[in-house]
Parts: structure tokens; sequence; C-alpha cells
């Protein structure tokens, strides 16, 4: 198998190699020249913005999402600022920062989804530099303003935005900056100069890296590694200085030779116009001509380049390919491939080499190296001819575990399924472990491809609540949003699909139609929605005032029927209120049930709202002014101890809430829960959806 090493290159005692991962499928009439562009990790989508340097309103730059192979997924024209930087989320959302400070956030398909401020101060000296980067805690925006300040939020999902201090003697735009994560925390790391700073919260601290060339006058160049381990620094000299991201430690120093600033410098990668230069801990270095413009994008376990017609990745070869492979080597995983090959070919030798690797007592090393080398291999042929070279030496072993072999076949089928050209994820085996099956899954629902996501849950046997619930859940609330057709399509395609799938509520998906403006395909959907406590708070959120309290009398939980009759007091004027009691006398009885016990239950409740308070250290009790008053704002619980009523004002939410929770009762947590406000009430809320889930698993 001498083709596989055809594309590696020596560098010190490891070998690096190109591989090709896609012909890209877009047809850009002129490359990436003039666009802004960026690409998610782990092999995730491609934005390009065109024309971001025009000013011009009659023409506007366009905004455009592919695969990692070149398909289109999003195509709109930029109505917005002018944008200074994109990037992607961790979830694969795009975030366009513009220069005011603004960051548009948009999902992978190109819906705008919402939209925050980096502050005043940015907005107000604008951003000169932005970075977006992937913490322990999220994604975060970087910025230097025009002010020559540092504004750091370390996670968009929960801004908190930091004013980093001011780099003594900068008069100008810093020569490179990064932002790295040390002790939980990010900070920025910035060279004026040959002078290199630290920014943290509380102060600028001057750092020297150790060992830098004394040749050098200014860095111009900077990057963190993907795990911020380590730190690269390219100097005006044309030295790359490399060591640990807390400037403690060098590793080693390389002579480029060239002194022009790169274009792009991702960990021990350099990029000039036509030229990439490995560097590695020795002096010397691995050169590749480029034929097109191209970006670099780092990963894991090596970096993308993206140009204009081809998307390939550079990686260092892996340890067990390397001791497969390399010519010559007599390592257990090669002779076991080579025992392999002439057991195919009914060839003595393979007995020959069998015997070898069994006295040195390395047949179980041999297996394991040739499955570890699959998992790093791209072309399925290379997988299968380890795979089956692993099986083969697994036949001569009594006791060798199966759990590696059938986890790496397993897969190895997924990545094969999701790097297909048509689905464009481009993802290694290290990646994967790193991203897990989970996130996976998640990234072919956000591109809306159900079908491949529920194959690979049912192939990998994921928990359906994890797996194929979930996706399904996520296609029918796509689906219910879909305007091209009717409702009883549409609910009817719903019901088929889910008819077997457990555990999901429909009530989401009704609400999320409702949300879209469907109201009757919400309804619709709600008959399909078995458990009474979930279909009413929707009716009544949709004024469905009249079908709420018919399911809730055809459920025969009278706790529920209170509930919808106080909300109907309440909503309602007197004459319409009765009205519609008359028409349900079930109703209309409970009402005058609950009416005549109110009177007897009132001086215990007072007693209660008074003990309450005063437990509390709340020096007021509550007291309606009047009977009628009192009657609009309580709503009825049942007590544990006895089949009595007792008011509790919706003002007394704990109140309301211990009782609920006490009884484990869906509708009445379901009645708590509509009453509470997200803004005042989030602590109580979370208590009661776990209350809500454990009493619907009971």
């Amino acid at each position: 198998m001498a083709f596989v090493t055809a594309n590696w290159n020596p560098l010190g005692e490891a070998f690096y190699r190109k591989i090709e991962l896609y012909e890209m499928g877009w047809n850009l009439k002129d490359g990436l020249r003039e666009c802004l562009v960026a690409a998610a990790p782990y092999g995730g989508p491609i934005s390009l913005l065109k024309g971001h340097n025009r000013r011009s309103p009659s023409d506007r730059p366009q905004l455009e999402i592919y695969s990692s192979s070149g398909l289109p997924l999003a195509s709109f024209p930029w109505k917005s600022g002018v944008v200074k930087q994109l990037g992607w989320t961790v979830s694969d959302d795009l975030l366009c920062v513009q220069e005011d400070g603004t960051v548009l956030v948009y999902d992978l398909l190109g819906g705008f989804k919402r939209h925050f401020s980096m502050g005043n101060e940015v907005s107000q000296s604008q951003v000169l530099e932005t970075k977006i980067f992937h913490s322990p805690y999220g994604t975060g925006v970087a910025i230097l303003t025009g002010a020559l300040r540092f504004t750091l939020a370390t996670n968009i999902d929960d801004i908190k935005l930091r004013r980093l201090p001011e780099v003594p003697g900068l008069q100008g735009a810093p020569s490179c900056w990064a932002v790295l994560t040390q002790d939980r925390q990010s900070k920025v790391l910035v060279a004026n100069g040959s002078h290199l700073f630290i920014l943290d919260n509380t102060a600028c601290t001057p750092v020297t890296p150790p060992g830098l060339s004394p040749q050098a006058s200014s860095i111009v160049h900077m990057c963190v590694s993907f795990s911020y381990k380590y730190l690269a620094l390219l100097t005006d000299s044309g030295h790359v200085w490399m060591g640990t991201s807390n400037l403690k430690e060098k590793l080693s120093e390389v002579d480029t030779k060239i002194k022009t600033p790169p274009k792009q410098m991702p960990s021990a990668v350099v990029m000039w116009d036509g030229l990439l230069i490995v560097v590695g801990e020795c002096k010397e270095t691995i050169q590749y001509h480029l034929d097109d413009d191209s970006i670099l994008v780092p990963e894991l376990d090596g970096v993308r380049i993206i140009s204009g017609t081809h998307h390939e990745l550079l990686q260092e070869v892996p340890g067990a390919c390397e001791e497969i492979f390399k010519i010559a080597s007599m390592a257990p995983g090669a002779l076991l491939l080579e025992a392999h090959k002439e057991y195919e070919k009914e060839s003595q030798k393979a007995d020959e080499y069998l015997r070898e690797i069994k006295e040195q007592s390395l047949l179980s090393e041999a297996v394991r190296q040739c499955v570890e080398a699959a998992g790093h291999e791209h072309e399925p042929e290379t997988q299968k001819t380890l795979l089956r070279a692993a099986s083969f030496g697994k036949c001569f072993l009594s006791n060798f575990p199966p759990e590696q072999f059938v986890s790496m076949c397993r897969d190895l089928r997924v990545l094969n399924a999701v790097r297909d050209y048509t689905v464009g994820i481009p993802l290694t085996h290290t990646q994967f472990k790193q991203m897990t099956v989970q996130v996976l899954i998640d990234r072919l629902v956000y591109r809306k491809l159900y079908p491949l996501a529920i194959e690979i849950c049912r192939y990998l046997k994921t928990p359906e609540y994890q797996g194929v619930s979930r996706v399904l859940k996520h296609w029918a609330c796509y689906k219910v949003q879909q305007k091209e057709e009717s409702d009883e399509v549409i609910a009817k395609a719903v019901s088929v699909k889910l008819a077997d799938a457990a555990g999901i509520s429909y009530s989401e998906i009704a609400t999320k139609a409702y949300e879209s403006g469907r109201t009757e395909l919400a309804i619709k959907l709600l008959e399909f929605e078995p458990r009474s406590g979930e279909q009413v708070p929707l009716l009544l959120k949709m004024k469905k005032s009249p079908l709420a309290l018919s399911k809730a009398i055809e459920s025969g939980d009278t706790d529920l029927v209170y509930t919808v009759v106080m909300y109907l007091k309440n909503e309602l004027n007197r004459g319409d209120f009765f009205m519609m009691l008359r028409n349900q006398p079930v109703a209309l009885s409970l009402y005058k049930q609950v009416h005549t016990s109110a009177h007897t239950c009132f001086p215990k409740t007072h007693t209660l709202c008074r003990c309450r308070t005063e437990n509390q250290s709340i020096q007021k009790s509550f007291l309606p002014q009047t009977f009628d008053q009192k009657c609009t704002l309580l709503f009825m619980i049942k007590t544990k101890n006895h089949n009595k009523y007792c008011c509790l004002s919706h003002r007394d939410m704990e109140g309301a809430a211990e009782a609920a929770i006490e009884r484990r009762n869906e509708s009445e947590i379901s009645t708590v829960l509509s009453r509470c406000s997200a803004t005042t009430d989030h602590l109580l809320m979370e208590r009661l959806n776990r209350a809500k889930a454990t009493a619907v698993k009971k």
C-alpha cells in the first residue's frame, strides 16, 4: 500500500500529509478574492461576504453560506451596516460583527435569530479589529476599538462586557494580538513592537518569550493553538518562535527566511500569497505552493485549507498510521497487515508473519494498531483493509475484547456518511470523539437532514429521548412552520410520523404552529396530545376558552376544570362568564361549590397568609378589599390532607407552587407555571418544571 505514503512529507522525526477532502461545488468567479470569509471548526459551514468593501447603497454585498463541500445553504443581500468580521459559534450560528459594535446572529440556513451590542463605548469609538473565539464558557467576541481599548464578551449567550486595561505606549493599532484562555479566564495577548503584554480583568502585565531571537525588532503575527496550550510568534526577521501559551517554555525557533507579514498563521502553519510553510520542533520546514487564494481553518488535529476550487486537510500523520505504513516498518501492526495480505494470496508467508508477532507477544498490540489506524484514514478502501487485518488477527486471540473493533466499525460508518459530498461535514475520528454523537446529531438537525440523523440514531442505538424522538420533534416543529401545505396535510403528516415516537409533547409542536400564525393547525395538533394538562394552557393562550373548558371537563380532572373556570372569571366580564358556564353544567356546578367553599375557607386562608408573611419577616399581610375582588384574584388548589379547597392568592406564587408540588399534580403545576413571570420567577419556574417532569413520569 505504497500509495498511502505518497503524500507524506518528513519534518524532523514526524511526517505531515495533505488530504483532499472535496473538490468544491461552488462556482466562485473570482475565487475567494475580495471576500470576507469564515469557516466553522469541526468541518463546519463556510460563510462568504462578497463585495463587503462596496459603499454604494445600490450595490449591496451578498452574504452566502456553504457546506464544507461548497454546496449552497443560504444566500441573501446584506442590508445592515459595514461588517468587520464574520465568525461561527460552537453551535454553528453565524456572527456578523459590524463596525458600530452590533453583532447580528444568523443560523446556518440564513435565518436571522437576534442581535446584541458590544456596548456604548464600542459604538462611539467604532470597531478597529475584532476576533471571535471559543472558550470553555462558549463563544466569545473580543474587540479593539478606535480608542485603542479592548472589550471582551466571553459568552455571547450571557453577555457580560469586560473593558480591559490600557496598553502602555500604544499609539496606533498593535502589530498583532490574540485571545487566550488561562486559569479559567479569557485574556488578550498584545504585541506593541517587540514588547508583549497580557491583559486580564485588572492589569496589563509585560511578558518576555524565553529565548526569542535578538534579531527581532517587532512581533508581526501570533497564533494560539486550538487547545490554547501553545503559542506561535512570527517576528519581522522571519523567525517563528513556538512555546507554551503561558510563555514559560520555548519549544523551538525556526527561520522561515521570509520577512514580509503573512496572510494567516494558525499554529505552526504560516501562509503567504501562493506559499504555505509548516514549521516544527526542528530547523527544517515543509513548503507547499498554493495555486489559488486560500484561507486556513485551525482544527483540533490539523489545519483545513480552503480555496476557490479545493478543500484539503493538512495534519501530522497519526502515530498508528506512521507505524503501519512507514517504509520497512517492523511494527506489529505493519506485520499483521502483511500477514493478512499474504493470507489473501493463500501464501505460507502469512504464517511466518503471524509467528513473528506471536513470539513477541504483540498480537493484541498489532490488532489495536490496525483498528486505531483505520480510524485516522479517510479512504474507505484503506479503512476496510486495516479492519480486515485486525479481524484476521483477532481470530488467533482467545480473549481479545471486541468493543474497540466494533465501536470503530460503527464510528467509521457514521463518519463516511457525514463526509459524503452531499452532506459536507469532513470530520476526523479525533474530532468526532471530541464533539460527541449528540452534537453531530444537532448539526444534522440544524441542516434539516432529518432522515440521516434518524438513521444514525437508530444505527448507534441512541436512547430514544436523546435520538429519534428528539429529531422527530425538531422535524415536526420545522414542518408546522411551512406555508406551502394545508393544515390538514401537515397535521396528518405529523401524526403519522410521530405515531410510534416516545416522549414527544404535541403541545410543544402546537405552540410552534401557533407562534407561526397557524392557530387552526395548532388546534388540530392538540387533538393528538393525550395529556389534557398540556392541551388546556395553550388553548387558553390562543383565546379558545370554550374549547379549553370542554377539554378540561372531558379529562375528568376537577382541578383542571377549576383552573379554567377561575381563569375565565378573570378574563371575561360577568355576563359572558355565566353565559359560558350555563352551557357547561359540570363547570357551573363546580363553580357553585367553589363559591360556597371560599366563604368557609377564607378565614383559614387569611391565617395562612399571615403566618407566611410573619415567617418571611414581611410586615404586611394580603387581604383583598372585597369578596368579589378576592374571587377574581384567587385560583383553587386542593390541599393534601383534606378534601377542602384553600384559596391562595396568585400573588403568593411560592405558596401556590408548594401546594401543587406537594400534591404532584401535573395540571396544577402547569397552572402555577402559566402565572409565573419569566423575568421575576425564573428560579421558581425551574423548580416547577422539575416537579412537572417527575409528575409526568409518575
